[in-house]
């Protein structure tokens, strides 16, 4: 009987340790098997001047802002990219890429292309042709196309030349 009893009060001492670690009055891991007490230091504090709390609450609002308004630069150069300046000595002309991008996501232009082929060495100023051409880009569209100037270099020595694009007048269509 007196086993008895003693087994009653351990599984009532269980049953209060259970209780108290669901409730957080202690911590769960303070008894351990075999019925030895541990301490279980809490965390210490936070620093003086610490908040676990935002210092701030944010603000959710919305202001639809003004639409802006499309504009062009008349000049329309930036739009246009050249590559591959060459002399196509077979056929006997002056070539170079010439690729145009329209960034507006609305608009089509009208761009007056104008593409010069200059003497580089010396640099005097000498042009050896001009091509001139209008294409049509349409919004957010890229258009290339090939200019060329048909000249024959009667010179024994070496052409140096350079390609530029001369204009790109843009206009809305």
């Amino acid at each position: 009987m007196a086993t008895e009893g003693r087994r009653a009060g351990r599984a009532a001492v269980a049953a209060a340790a259970v209780a108290a670690c669901a409730l957080g009055l202690v911590g769960c891991g303070a008894l351990l098997p075999g019925g030895h007490a541990r301490r279980v230091t809490p965390p210490p504090p936070p620093p003086t001047g610490y908040s676990y709390s935002p210092s701030y609450e944010p603000s959710y609002s919305y202001s639809p802002s003004p639409t802006p308004q499309e504009t062009y630069d008349p000049d329309g150069r930036t739009d246009a990219r050249g590559s591959s300046c060459r002399y196509d000595q077979s056929a006997r002309r002056l070539e170079y890429s010439v690729s145009v991008t329209n960034p507006s996501l609305s608009k089509t232009f009208k761009y007056e292309m104008a593409v010069n082929w200059m003497k580089a060495r010396p640099a005097d100023g000498t042009a050896f042709g001009l091509h001139q051409r209008s294409i049509i880009v349409r919004p957010g569209q890229t258009e290339t196309y090939t200019a060329t100037y048909y000249y024959t270099n009667r010179s024994t020595q070496e052409m140096w030349f350079t390609c530029e694009i001369r204009r790109a007048r843009k206009s809305e269509l």
